[in-house]
Parts: structure tokens; C-alpha cells; sequence
């Protein structure tokens, strides 16, 4: 078993979530945020995961009685001295980012391996922010949502990787039940650039009046066989985020990964998918 012990900080969705395939695979788990009630409320939606999972024959009956005691609330990071590998799963921005990575190097191991969950950043750029010696341990690790459901990550290694945590990665993936691909540090990495060139596309269509945001995701879902549209994608992972990715894959690609008008009046307006109450379909 690689990473026995393994710690997440960010108890949001995705953090949450990442936490739980670890804990289901039988890992020591602690998860992290500096507000308790975050804590309770990530528990809380674990639990009901879980309850889902059962119902649809993916569980046994008694899976939350044996895997959420696994995962320990963890309201600072000094207990994490003990982790062999801490995943950040913090707001998409670099600055939180490096906060987070800046406080791991003082308080993990020698030994510890640190990954990024991030979307967009590069892997290189936020290695940066931890001290030389640890950078040969840093890696990338692009779970997706819902990470309980979802079987892909893409593994990055930084420049300053070692291959053999590469490997390690690669490796410890596929024993949570995940397929790992490797994949070149560029920002946005494959997936994500994949897909916001879809999302702006799909966006434009809408402005111009050709089809309706529903239209456009029973197309995608029937005539490409995508299990969800991108304005469904969009409202269930807040359109502030997929605005937020779009922004950082303009400043480095160019106009062709340009947000479109509507996204940046919607996210003005506060009409930012479900969490929110008002998005593409309401």
C-alpha cells in the first residue's frame, strides 16, 4: 500500500471527495480547514454520498460505519508531521496556494510527498513556493468532480519531480480505483483545455441565438455522448470557477481561450449555478 496516511487540506467539494476515495481504499485520512463547521458540513455530505452509493449497490451496508471513522477533522496543520502524502484542494488561486504549500514545508516530513489538485496553475510555478529540497516531491494531481464518481486524474510532474514519485502517483491512483494519465506541465494541463475550449464555444452559440443552453446539452449528451452538458457542468460547479479557468488560460494562450461577455455579466450578477440558486437554468 503506498501513502498510508494521507492528508487533505480544503474541505470543499473536491477535497471532501478526495479524501473519502482514500479513506474507501483504506487509508488514514485527515482532512483539513481552518473553520470547524466546514468540517462538519463536508462530513455531513460525505455521509450522504455514501448513503447514495449503498442505495445504488456500489457500497455494503455498512460502509459509513467502517470508512468515515477513517477520516480524522483536522482543525490546524500541525497534525500532519506524520502524512506521507498532503493533497491541496484549496480555492484556484495561486496566492491561497502557496500560502498552504508555504506552512506544509515547515510542518511535514522529509519524506512527504505534496500534490496539487489544481485545474489550471502549473505544477512548476507552485513547487516554486516550497523550499528546494522538497521539490523533487511535488507533483500534480488533477482529481475531477465527483471525485467519488469520477475514474480519471491526471498525474503532472513539475520540472523538479522525481520519476520515481511519478511512479509512485501513478501507481497510488489506480489503488484508490482511479486511472491516472500523465500528463506535460502547461496550464490548464489536457483536460481543462479540452473542455473551456468547448464551454467557450458552447457560450458563444448561446449569445448568437442559435440554441438554448438545454438544447446545447441534450447535443452534447446525445449526439457526442458526454454525460453532461456544459451549462449543467458549469451550474453544478459554480460558472465563477469555469470563468476563473478561462481567465488564466487567456493570459496564457491567447484570445482563443477568451471568456465570453455573457459569463462575466452572469458571475457580475451573482448568478452563479446551484449553490447560488440562479445559473444557466433558472
Amino acid at each position: 500500500m503506498i501513502f498510508k496516511t494521507v492528508g487533505v487540506v480544503g474541505s470543499g467539494l473536491m477535497g471532501s471527495e478526495i479524501a473519502l476515495v482514500f479513506a474507501l481504499a483504506g487509508r488514514r485520512v485527515k482532512l483539513h480547514d481552518a473553520n470547524p463547521t466546514f468540517l462538519d458540513q463536508a462530513m455531513t455530505r460525505l455521509e450522504r454520498v455514501l448513503h447514495k452509493g449503498v442505495d445504488r449497490g456500489l457500497y455494503e451496508p455498512d460502509v459509513i460505519d467502517v470508512v468515515l471513522p477513517r477520516i480524522e477533522r483536522c482543525a490546524a496543520l500541525d497534525n500532519y508531521s506524520d502524512c506521507d502524502l498532503v493533497v491541496e484542494a484549496v480555492f484556484e488561486d495561486e496566492k491561497v496556494k502557496a500560502s498552504v504549500f508555504s506552512d506544509l514545508d515547515r510542518l511535514v516530513s522529509n519524506d512527504c510527498v505534496l500534490a496539487s489538485n489544481t485545474s489550471s496553475i502549473s505544477i512548476t510555478t507552485l513547487a516554486s513556493k516550497v523550499s528546494e529540497a522538497r521539490r523533487s516531491r511535488f507533483i500534480g494531481t488533477h482529481f475531477f468532480s465527483p471525485v467519488s464518481r469520477m475514474k480519471l486524474v491526471e498525474v503532472i510532474p513539475g520540472l523538479d519531480t522525481d520519476p520515481l514519485i511519478v511512479d509512485q502517483m501513478m501507481n497510488a491512483c489506480r489503488e484508490i480505483g482511479k486511472t491516472p494519465i500523465e500528463v506535460k506541465d502547461v496550464v490548464g494541463f489536457a483536460v481543462n483545455r479540452l473542455l473551456h475550449a468547448m464551454m467557450i464555444e458552447a457560450t458563444r452559440l448561446v449569445e448568437e441565438g442559435v440554441a438554448s443552453p438545454e438544447d446545447i446539452d441534450v447535443a452534447c449528451r446525445l449526439g457526442l455522448g458526454h454525460p453532461i452538458g456544459p451549462f449543467q457542468l458549469m451550474d453544478a460547479t459554480q460558472i465563477s470557477l469555469s470563468l476563473q479557468v478561462q481567465e488564466i488560460l487567456c493570459e496564457a494562450y491567447g484570445d482563443r481561450f477568451k471568456p465570453r461577455p455573457i459569463m462575466k455579466q452572469m458571475v457580475g450578477a451573482g448568478y452563479n449555478g446551484k449553490k447560488s440558486g440562479r445559473g444557466w437554468y433558472k
